[in-house]
């Protein structure tokens, strides 16, 4: 009986050792924001990647954390090219350089060659993984840690919520009511776990005509704005469908994120914005082009 007890002190004492890590590297991140959804294809990750990509070329040192072990799609949106390599010190790895201010860590770097390859973890591995996210990753000094959620509030989410104090979560949601029903799980999910809703985004909240610029309301509309209010919450954004954002995700380009003719960027730069305001403090001077954020406080 003595092997089992000598195995449970050696976990006890790894354990302890990796917290130690996390808090370490946790103190040198300033703002910690989950990107997490009721469901998938909400565009979650485009969201999360594009926050990151933003906040980084605005001059902020940003890491991206890819916690979505069975369907990354971080890699994909931006295009990321190379691996982790060993870092300063014994043990650590260097995420992967993206942008100068911009560093990612995804489950795909670790996958070699075959980025097809499934996954299939259950919760103890996965809770692992993502703690050896943060604890085995020699992260810089970040005014922001950006953390890409699977959607739902299974084991990645709950992982996050609990390694990380502090963190802020920001829902993503299209304007219908089935994306809607979802996504008040997920604020009563933050709530039970007593993380900071930092608001709502309500993602593909209308196309704009190519031809005449109307907007069609394809998924419904303010649906986003209609939950933030009920749930006391703000509205951070609302996005609209741009169809140069789907070419351009497919094919990993960031470049839609300098074209100001786009409404998406315009409305996207608009989030960033009030997203710099609500954990920095900072307000940028409105363009003469801009239209007041929506939101409800």
């Amino acid at each position: 009986m003595k092997g089992p007890q000598i195995d449970a002190e050696n976990r006890k004492a790894h354990m302890k050792a990796q917290s130690g890590d996390i808090q370490q590297t946790l103190q040198r991140i300033k703002h910690k924001i989950l990107v997490m959804s009721g469901k998938g294809g909400v565009g979650k990750s485009s969201v999360a990647a594009y926050l990151s990509v933003v906040l980084a070329k605005r001059g902020y040192k940003v890491g991206l954390m890819d916690v979505d072990l069975h369907g990354p799609s971080i890699p994909r949106i931006l295009g990321l090219k190379g691996s982790l390599r060993f870092g300063g010190h014994p043990g650590k790895m260097l995420p992967v350089q993206y942008l100068p201010n911009l560093e990612v860590m995804s489950i795909e770097t670790l996958l070699g060659a075959d980025k097809d390859a499934a996954t299939i973890w259950r919760g103890p591995l996965k809770i692992g993984v993502i703690r050896q996210f943060i604890s085995d990753i020699e992260w810089n000094d970040l005014d922001y840690l950006v953390i890409d959620s699977p959607p739902g509030t299974g084991d990645e989410p709950l992982t996050v919520a609990q390694t990380i104090p502090g963190a802020r979560a920001l829902i993503v949601t299209t304007p219908q009511e089935i994306s809607l029903a979802d996504v008040r799980k997920s604020i009563n999910f933050c709530r039970q776990v007593k993380m900071e809703i930092l608001g709502l985004v309500e993602n593909m909240s209308g196309l704009q005509c190519p031809f005449c610029g109307k907007i069609i309301d394809v998924f419904k509309t303010h649906g986003g704005m209609l939950t933030a209010k009920k749930e006391n919450l703000r509205l951070v954004a609302t996005l609209p469908l741009e169809l140069e954002a789907v070419k351009k995700a497919d094919s990993g380009d960031i470049a839609l994120l300098d074209n100001e003719a786009l409404l998406l960027t315009r409305e996207f730069n608009k989030m960033v914005d009030k997203i710099i305001e609500l954990t920095l403090g900072e307000r940028r001077a409105p363009r003469s082009n801009d239209k007041p954020c929506v939101q409800t406080d």
